[in-house]
C-alpha cells in the first residue's frame, strides 16, 4: 500500500505539472487510471497498525485525493501551509516557548492575519490594520 502512495503521488504531481500540455480527455484518462490504482490499493487488507491507519485515512478521503488534477486553484502539496508555520516553529525554538496561553494565542492570531494578508497581496501592517478595522475586516481590500 505504501508503494502505491509513493509511486502514484509522484505520477499525479507530474500530470499536474504538465497539465497544460494535455487535453481535457487525456487528463480525464490519467485521473481515471489513478483512481483505478487507488481502488486496487485500498482493496488490500493491511495487518500492521500504521498500514491500517493509512488505509482508514485514505478510504475516507479518496474522493478528494486527486482534486488538484481537476482544479488548478488547488495546490498538489501543502508546502505553503508548512512554510507559513515555519516562522512560528523557529520563534518557539529561539524563545524556548511561550510563558502564557494568551501570548501563544496572540502570536498565532497575528501570524494568521499576516499570512492571510500576504496571500492577498497586503503588507503585514495593512493586514493588521484591516483586521482591527470593523469595516475593512469584512473584505481584504487595502484601506
Amino acid at each position: 500500500m505504501g508503494t502505491f502512495f509513493c509511486e502514484n503521488r509522484l505520477r499525479a504531481f507530474v500530470i499536474h505539472k504538465k497539465r497544460e500540455k494535455y487535453s481535457d480527455s487525456t487528463r480525464y484518462q490519467y485521473r481515471c487510471d489513478l483512481n483505478r490504482r487507488l481502488k486496487r490499493a485500498l482493496a488490500l487488507e493491511p495487518t500492521q497498525e500504521d498500514g491500517i491507519r493509512l488505509h482508514k485515512r485514505y478510504t475516507k478521503i479518496q474522493a478528494h485525493l486527486f482534486l488538484f488534477l481537476d482544479d488548478v486553484t488547488i495546490p498538489p502539496t501543502n508546502n505553503s501551509s508548512e512554510q507559513a508555520l515555519r516562522l512560528s516553529v523557529i520563534f518557539r525554538k529561539v524563545t524556548n516557548g511561550f510563558r502564557s496561553d494568551w501570548g501563544k494565542n496572540l502570536f498565532a492570531a497575528v501570524r494568521s492575519i499576516v499570512n492571510t494578508g500576504r496571500r492577498h497581496g497586503l503588507s503585514a501592517f495593512q493586514a493588521i490594520v484591516n483586521a482591527l478595522s470593523p469595516i475593512s475586516s469584512l473584505s481584504l481590500v487595502p484601506p
